[in-house]
């Protein structure tokens, strides 16, 4: 690397005075909305069927199945609270695993997240594209083509927002959580004021509702994995304990706050369900909102799908914020190339790391066969909830003194990492597929990438004059160290 480039991106930290550094934007109402809005995505509307289905029509077995549900992912929360809270470092996850388990079980975190995560942002941007495009087409399909351009005008949009500026990403969450809960609370208070005033048979549903037939014991984990799969992203609020105001108070009553009331939304928005279809209707309906909506607000039926598609892009830009905090966190222990846990100089936000997260993402939009692929993945989510909860389990017998603002209680993450595993190995006995080893050697294969880059510290010089580049063009410093390893 020539010196006068050297001398040049020295300069671009030094200009300006302002520590390079992740800001403490987010507060207490902020993380709120992250979680719900990391929650509430489209499923709540569209097909809230699995759990009935797989309940066998059974409605009180399928209300137990979402209040078990809820209570398990508040069980999940409570523990990365603790730890999010004793580790206030961005990554989520990564940084817990890392500090608990070692350098190798976080890289391979790492590793399967950067394809994962990125394929689920993909399938969300689709999946708005398709809502969006719908009403103007009717009952004919939208064109692909229009369809994948949206989605990555979305992906980009978002992307761009959250590499800019951190209060206004935090700003948009809160409109469009606002939005979609008020959705759900016309669903919501609508189902109540029909219960109440209810006819006879749709009384009868909930008065009489264990005396259908009661599944079997596989039926009721398919469901229960139905209902873990709708409060997904509950761990949403660890990627970003480093930018959060007074993490010590806020973390928890964040955890505290958000998902019991996703749990009392989901449930009452259920009841609301049953209350005007027939648990046969809902199952057999394609968008079960949709159905609702014309039976009871008919002459304003087009606001669920528009709820829909907020509800989406909300949970979207959600995504994309933690993606790029998990980028930019992998990047500061050298698991991921340096430029990408560089800051903006004009705004201190990790715009190179948003970059990464948001143009694998687009790779995913333009070959739609990929996401196929990605569904087989779904059991890495929890092996990762397992490691991290182990995690937190050697911590605390291994780290006593660690300051521990908020303390879960011990049997909780013995709990969680039990059902953790039973949800990696259930899929896999049940329906055994070859998609699931071609997943588990994608995972292994982080071994191969880990052994040379970085236990032996293999190192290209011209990567050195390609960064270099980059950080000119891109105008981004290096942190002035990590909340992390101030802390060790």
């Amino acid at each position: 690397m020539g010196k006068g480039k050297s001398d040049d991106a020295k300069k671009v930290k030094r200009k300006g005075n302002t520590k390079m550094q992740l800001k403490r934007n987010i507060g207490y109402f902020d993380g709120v909305s992250f979680i719900i809005g990391s929650i509430v995505g489209a499923g709540i509307f569209v097909s809230p069927t699995g759990v009935l289905k797989h309940s066998l029509l059974n409605v009180g077995v399928a209300l137990v199945i979402w209040t078990a549900s809820g209570l398990v992912s508040l069980m999940g929360s409570l523990c990365y609270a603790e730890l999010g809270t004793a580790l206030p470092f961005s990554g989520g996850e990564y940084s817990h695993i890392k500090r608990g388990l070692g350098s190798l079980p976080a890289f391979m975190f790492i590793w399967t997240s950067v394809f994962t995560k990125p394929a689920s942002n993909a399938a969300r941007a689709l999946l708005f594209a398709e809502y969006a495009t719908q009403p103007f087409y009717g009952i004919c399909p939208a064109p692909e083509v229009l369809k994948k351009c949206l989605a990555l005008a979305v992906l980009w949009s978002l992307g761009i927002l959250n590499g800019r500026s951190v209060k206004m990403a935090a700003w948009v969450q809160t409109v469009f959580t606002l939005l979609k809960m008020m959705a759900l609370s016309i669903i919501a208070v609508s189902g109540i004021v029909l219960l109440v005033g209810g006819r006879k048979e749709t009384l009868a549903r909930f008065e009489d509702m264990f005396n259908s037939e009661m599944p079997n014991v596989s039926q009721i984990a398919e469901a229960f994995f139905q209902g873990l799969y709708a409060y997904g992203g509950w761990w949403s609020l660890n990627y970003m304990a480093e930018e959060m105001k007074n993490p010590s108070r806020n973390i928890p009553l964040t955890v505290m706050t958000a998902v019991p009331a996703v749990i009392v939304f989901y449930l009452l928005v259920n009841i609301s369900y049953l209350t005007v279809l027939t648990p046969k209707e809902i199952v057999s309906s394609v968008a079960v909102a949709v159905t609702w909506a014309d039976r009871v607000i008919p002459s304003v039926a087009w606001i669920i799908p528009l709820s829909v598609a907020v509800s989406i892009f909300g949970a979207l830009n959600s995504s994309m914020f933690t993606l790029g905090r998990l980028s930019y966190a992998g990047s500061q222990a050298g698991h991921l190339p340096v430029l990408i846990s560089m800051l903006s100089v004009h705004t201190c936000t990790p715009a190179p790391a948003m970059i990464f997260s948001t143009t694998i993402a687009s790779i995913f939009i333009i070959p739609s066969d990929l996401l196929m692929l990605t569904n087989y993945f779904g059991f890495s989510a929890w092996l990762m909830i397992g490691l991290t909860c182990a995690s937190l389990i050697v911590l605390r017998y291994r780290e006593p003194n660690l300051h521990r603002p908020y303390k879960v209680f011990l049997p909780v993450p013995f709990m969680m990492v039990a059902m953790s595993f039973f949800l990696v190995l259930a899929p896999i006995i049940w329906s055994p597929n070859l998609q699931y080893v071609y997943a588990f050697l994608f995972m292994l294969g982080s071994f191969i990438v880990y052994l040379p880059f970085v236990h032996f510290k293999m190192h290209f010089a011209f990567l050195d004059k390609i960064t270099c580049h980059l950080q000119l063009l891109l105008e981004v410093s290096p942190a002035d160290g990590s909340a992390e390893s101030k802390h060790e």
